[in-house]
């Protein structure tokens, strides 16, 4: 049975890897690291077809003998949720529970792997951290993921441009996948807009184990009026890459979450990275216009 069991853990890591590579959030060393935990002796490019378990395209109904196909294969189309997917006595298909598997080690890994140091030299982002010292202190610790460490607060003040209109912050929140999916696409439309509507932007920057009230910490360090921080949603089981853009009029210490002008799913099954930027640069327009954001916002339009 012990045999039997240790096959079957192979088979479901192997398969977990493999939709893992297929989605691009499977590094060469995150895989080297995941294989020598399973105790495998060749890496997953190794691996033969038959030794492979590949999964059926996710919008392939899986039902036997369904009274209406056509009604689920609608709702299928409308909706990421698992439906459709049948059955065996009580209990899941294995396709589908190994699929649920690796959607699941997607999502850890958008939350417990950091955004690398080669995307953000890519992107020209200084980069500068929260309070929390490291991960495991910033999942337990929210609170200080939403202000910067002493060395974050010398490094804007000395480094970054002062006064300014627009500050954009990049955040990675509690998905380092959302960054790396919708960044490269988001920023540069978003900079562009905005400096085709002659706004002062200053340089944007990345804050490292962030939460969403960190904008509020440097806005006080750059007195920019509004600053909006692109950040990482919470990954789930439908997608890890969705990002959220939250942007708020000059906060202060009687800021409350309704004064923050929210865009979420962000990401390419939601609003398309590109298109969110333009979308984003009306909206920072308009708070600029209207000198307030969140419900305010929405009051005066």
């Amino acid at each position: 049975m012990a045999v039997v069991n240790k096959e079957l853990e192979e088979v479901i890591m192997h398969s977990v890897l493999e939709e893992l590579a297929k989605k691009g959030l499977l590094t060469s060393k995150s895989q080297d690291h995941v294989m020598s935990v399973a105790m495998m002796d060749k890496p997953l490019a190794e691996f033969s077809a038959a030794e492979m378990v590949t999964f059926p395209p996710g919008n392939e109904m899986q039902l036997l003998n369904p009274v209406n196909g056509d009604a689920v294969k609608a709702m299928m189309k409308t909706t990421p949720a698992r439906i459709g997917i049948g059955r065996a006595g009580a209990r899941s298909k294995t396709m589908s529970w190994l699929r649920f598997l690796a959607d699941h080690a997607v999502a850890q890994d958008a939350v417990f792997l950091d955004v690398s140091e080669k995307f953000l030299q890519q992107m020209n982002l200084m980069s500068v951290q929260s309070a929390a010292a490291n991960k495991d202190e910033f999942l337990t610790r929210p609170d200080l993921g939403r202000r910067l460490s002493a060395e974050a607060i010398k490094k804007i003040s000395e480094t970054c441009e002062k006064n300014v209109q627009v500050q954009v912050l990049i955040v990675d929140g509690l998905s380092s996948s959302a960054i790396e999916a919708n960044i490269p696409d988001l920023l540069p439309a978003l900079m562009q807009g905005l400096k085709s509507a002659g706004i002062k932007v200053g340089a944007p920057f990345f804050v490292k184990y962030g939460r969403v009230w960190v904008q509020d910490h440097v806005a006080a360090l750059v007195n920019s009026e509004v600053i909006i921080s692109l950040i990482g949603e919470r990954p789930g089981l439908g997608t890890a890459e969705s990002l959220s853009a939250y942007m708020i009029y000059r906060p202060n210490e009687k800021t409350v979450e309704a004064d923050r002008t929210v865009i979420s799913n962000i990401h390419k099954g939601g609003i398309p990275p590109a298109e969110a930027g333009a979308h984003l640069t009306d909206v920072l327009k308009q708070i600029l216009t209207v000198k307030a954001s969140g419900v305010k916002l929405n009051q005066q339009k």
